[in-house]
């Protein structure tokens, strides 16, 4: 179904190698390849994560300001963002015909991963390979369904926290602020349903929510822009602080999980995509730009703008749809962190510590993974659903400390996942409930790469370029 008639794509006059230089894709494939020289260069100059040398601290100064970037415009893009989407479904057909395949899709997709992810676990048996030495971590948060439940409740409006320590020595007192993602999404939603029930008395309070949300994904428009300099830094530190040596002692868990993950992106998607009747090479080339950046920034929120764009654009999903699908998706469509990994992860666990696992206690995995995506709330890292996890199975907490050192590697084809899954459900959806623009899915990915980030904010302008597609480098 075509919903609107596609506006002319920029005629791209660029030369070869200038197109290849300000290709998204060349310039993030580039950054990963300097990062990663840049880190070796440091550790051969003696730089390690306790003693630090010039370059290395200031590739660990570059990674750490990217990602505080985008950490920075993550609160209020999941309040405006949920708000929103919860809004949009006034402007569509079978909204709740819509929100039910959305969410059975997602436990759908989640089944198969964690199925994947449990059998991977008990073929590879990462755990009984573990090397010597293993050094444990401290698991800076826990995750209980206690816990969990108790911590939807918000405690304030805007979902703050406060934290204070004291150093032992000196006796200060160092107090920092923070945000609790999953109270401000259920704090979103209730205002966004409120919103809903109160009609048109809540129109302009819905017309600035949605302005400002437009307002803040320009400003991480802008913070995306930069996202290969951010790869630059963030490689550059991991290699410095981890090194290749931390793979050894658990890399054959390392590899569960990429084959795992690989196996999901590469062969699960591909054949839902096929059976539904769509292009496996249009949704890779629709999707990949999204991927790439939730590969670099490791966070489906932060990823949340592109993520959408090239799901309206470049997949064909009306945006009254996908204005709902997508930022849902990000705050609870995982399925590389809270199926694949923590499937691999409890597994690993139990090899670990030499204890056998019931029948019933890998059901319990699966179940933990559909229905508890909601704990890793879109943020960086899974640790959350991981100790979620051996809580419920009853598997020792100490486990989890043995694979921190590794998480933030593992994490990077995590969130590559989770963007692919999150761009997928809202694809599938549309094309069975016949409301995909299946032209503009099956459009060509070329033209000028944000090309309509040029400044002109006039309706016109926005209009047509909400059916631009975004080229995929």
């Amino acid at each position: 179904m075509s919903t609107t008639a596609r506006a002319a794509k920029a005629p791209d006059t660029r030369g070869p190698v200038r197109k290849l230089l300000t290709s998204f894709g060349f310039q993030i494939i580039a950054a990963l390849v300097l990062g990663i020289v840049a880190g070796l260069v440091a550790r051969n100059l003696g730089a390690t994560a306790e003693a630090p040398n010039g370059l290395s601290a200031t590739l660990d100064t570059i990674g750490g300001s990217y990602v505080t970037l985008l950490r920075a415009a993550v609160i209020p893009l999941i309040f405006t963002a949920i708000v929103a989407s919860i809004s949009n479904l006034r402007r569509v057909q079978n909204a709740a015909r819509l929100a039910g395949q959305t969410l059975l899709w997602f436990a759908y997709t989640a089944f198969i991963a964690v199925v994947i992810g449990i059998g991977l676990g008990l073929i590879i048996q990462p755990g009984s390979r573990a090397g010597e030495g293993l050094q444990e971590g401290d698991p800076y948060t826990v995750g209980t369904w206690w816990n969990f439940l108790t911590g939807l409740i918000p405690q304030n409006f805007l979902g703050l926290t406060v934290s204070t320590s004291v150093d032992a020595e000196s006796g200060s007192a160092t107090s920092s602020i923070g945000f609790n993602v999953l109270q401000i999404i259920v704090v979103a939603v209730a205002v966004g349903i409120a919103a809903l029930k109160a009609g048109k008395k809540a129109e302009p309070f819905l017309a600035f929510t949605e302005s400002l949300l437009k307002v803040i994904q320009r400003v991480l428009w802008w913070i995306i822009r930069i996202a290969p300099l951010g790869t630059f830094g963030l490689i550059g530190a991991a290699v410095v602080k981890y090194g290749w040596e931390k793979l050894a002692s658990l890399g054959w868990f390392a590899i569960a999980i990429y084959i795992g993950l690989a196996l999901v992106l590469f062969v699960v998607y591909p054949i839902i995509v096929k059976t539904n009747g769509l292009s496996i090479r249009q949704y890779f080339s629709g999707v990949w730009p999204a991927v790439q950046l939730a590969f670099v920034s490791r966070s489906s929120i932060g990823t949340l703008p592109l993520t959408e764009r090239v799901t309206e654009r470049n997949l064909g999903v009306p945006r009254s749809y996908a204005s709902f699908a997508v930022p849902l998706g990000a705050t609870t469509k995982m399925d590389g962190c809270a199926a694949i990994y923590p499937a691999i992860a409890a597994i690993f666990v139990a090899q670990f510590f030499g204890i056998q696992l019931e029948w019933w206690q890998y059901i319990m995995i699966i179940v933990v993974s559909v229905v508890g995506s909601a704990a890793t709330a879109g943020t960086t890292g899974a640790i959350v659903m991981l100790t979620l996890t051996l809580s419920t199975l009853g598997l020792p907490l100490a486990g989890v400390g043995l694979l921190i050192a590794i998480d933030p590697i593992l994490d990077m084809g995590r969130t590559a996942v989770n963007v692919a899954g999150q761009a997928l459900v809202p694809t599938i959806v549309a094309k069975r409930e016949g409301i995909l623009d299946e032209e503009l899915y099956n459009a060509p990915r070329e033209g000028l790469p944000f090309a309509d980030d040029s400044g002109d904010d006039s309706p016109e302008a926005d209009a047509a370029s909400d059916k631009q597609p975004v080229a995929a480098g």
